[in-house]
């Protein structure tokens, strides 16, 4: 589960300064704020993770990716390349990480480091003709840190760097015959292959960059342009990755389930729920439809339809012919009950094409899979009947206010700002931005005035 961000120079962002992220975490404020630019900025980090090249120091994508991002002028804070992107990244993880020192000889100071939560920076500047380079990198585990830093008198070549906090004497050893310099990172978070050549006790280093890339990988993304829903499904018994960023894959989401018999839990004394019962829940819940089956069209078909009813005595119809809202939220349905325990869920404008009811029942969705699948959900929204329900729930106490950072994003001078909002213990905002939503005070009374101002005007005389 992510932790803390810190970003320096990313796009309309100048500072982004140790960002609290909760198991629930919300982003509001108004168009071009830089909200969905956060989501991206994480995305970039994880299709760089993803690329097949290792000399890719970053992947700003395509327009097959997840984000497509352009140059690194595009990204970088004011177009100006001479800026560095400088960023940090923390995370915690379920299993405990241990790292030791290979030729201790005795167990005394064998072990290095060991902890749950991790930490990551970097700091990626452009060089001649937008050659990107990482000056530094750095890895902590529980405040011990190991990484990598250019020579301030050699550009080009690289030294490891280390500090331990429990009185270890660890240093890195060199390989006799071999005093080479090392070159510099892969990417912007990986160590050289010379490092485990060079030093005999640098092969923890390799777990390091693992943790990373696992938790890149557990993070999951839906975007806000979802697919039109189909007649028709073609089921060809591929199991899907995810839904796909526009919800394209989410019939073979819900057929690879089923043949696999996934239940999931709902809870402690809850009955398990299949992935198709657990959206079908929802969907009624929500009171978007009463019922719903993807079912075969006929027998050693690979083709399939999805069905609904509207209500308890309504014959059952394609989902094409239901309101478009049903279509635009199952992917968001069934991406929180799909992807793994613990994982990570980007989602931009959840709330797109749906009833204002609806809308607020979504918080309770996300609420919902967040204790019972510990899974984290970061969102972007511009939906107040979202953030009503969420404020209601921390009244009811059925959510824990350490549970839940919500921030208002809004554009400055110095570009974009980010303000996290403060709840009392009854889920009021006690920080609330003016204008968070609009004047709506300022509404009522300009309508108010018009309606005085008719009377007046259009009264018998």
């Amino acid at each position: 589960m992510l932790r803390e961000l810190t970003v320096k120079n990313f796009k309309s962002w100048k500072n982004i300064g140790k960002m609290q992220l909760a198991p629930l975490t919300g982003l509001f404020g108004t168009n071009s704020s830089g909200k969905s630019s956060i989501l991206q900025f994480l995305l970039m980090l994880k299709q760089t993770a993803e690329s097949e090249d290792r000399k890719l120091v970053l992947d700003f994508g395509n327009e097959n990716s997840k984000t497509n991002l352009g140059s690194f002028r595009d990204v970088i804070y004011g177009h100006d390349e001479s800026n560095a992107l400088d960023f940090s990244i923390s995370w915690e993880r379920k299993d405990k990480l241990i790292i030791e020192n290979a030729i201790t000889i005795s167990n005394k100071n064998k072990k290095l480091a060991e902890g749950t939560r991790l930490y990551f920076k970097s700091k990626i500047i452009a060089h001649e003709k937008s050659k990107l380079v990482v000056p530094e990198m750095e890895y902590s585990l529980e405040g011990n840190t190991f990484g990598m830093k250019e020579k301030a008198d050699k550009p080009g070549e690289y030294v490891l760097v280390f500090k331990t906090t429990n009185g270890s004497d660890f240093e890195f050893v060199r390989v006799r015959q071999r005093a080479w310099a090392l070159p510099s990172p892969l990417k912007y978070y990986r160590f050289p292959d010379q490092v485990n050549s060079y030093y005999q006790n640098a092969g923890f280093v390799s777990d390091l960059q693992l943790a990373l890339t696992n938790m890149l990988e557990g993070i999951y993304y839906l975007g806000p342009l979802r697919e039109f829903p189909k007649r028709h499904y073609t089921f060809k018994g591929a199991t899907p990755y995810d839904m796909g960023t526009k919800g394209e894959y989410v019939v073979d989401a819900i057929l690879a389930a089923r043949e696999k018999g996934k239940y999931i839990s709902r809870g402690r004394g809850r009955e398990r729920l299949s992935l198709e019962e657990s959206v079908a829940f929802w969907l009624k819940k929500l009171g978007l439809i009463h019922s719903f089956k993807v079912e075969r069209i006929a027998d050693g078909s690979n083709l399939y339809q999805v069905k609904v009813k509207r209500s308890s005595q309504s014959s059952e119809v394609l989902i094409t012919d239901v309101g478009f809202g049903v279509s635009q939220v199952l992917p968001v349905l069934v991406m929180c009950y799909y992807v793994p325990e613990h994982s990570t869920i980007l989602l931009e404008q959840p709330e797109i094409h749906l009833h204002p009811s609806v809308q607020m029942g979504l918080a309770d969705v996300f609420i919902d899979v967040m204790k019972n699948r510990d899974i984290q959900i970061i969102l972007e929204s511009h939906s107040e009947h979202l953030l009503n329900r969420l404020q209601r729930r921390l009244a009811e106490n059925k959510v824990n206010r350490d549970k839940v950072s919500l921030y208002f994003c809004e554009t400055g001078q110095a570009g974009s700002n980010l303000t996290r909002l403060n709840f009392d213990l009854v889920g009021n905002i006690v920080n609330w931005p003016k204008d968070f939503f609009g004047d709506q005070f300022g509404e009522v009374a300009a309508r108010q005035e018009a309606q005085l101002n008719r009377k007046t005007t259009e009264s018998p005389k």
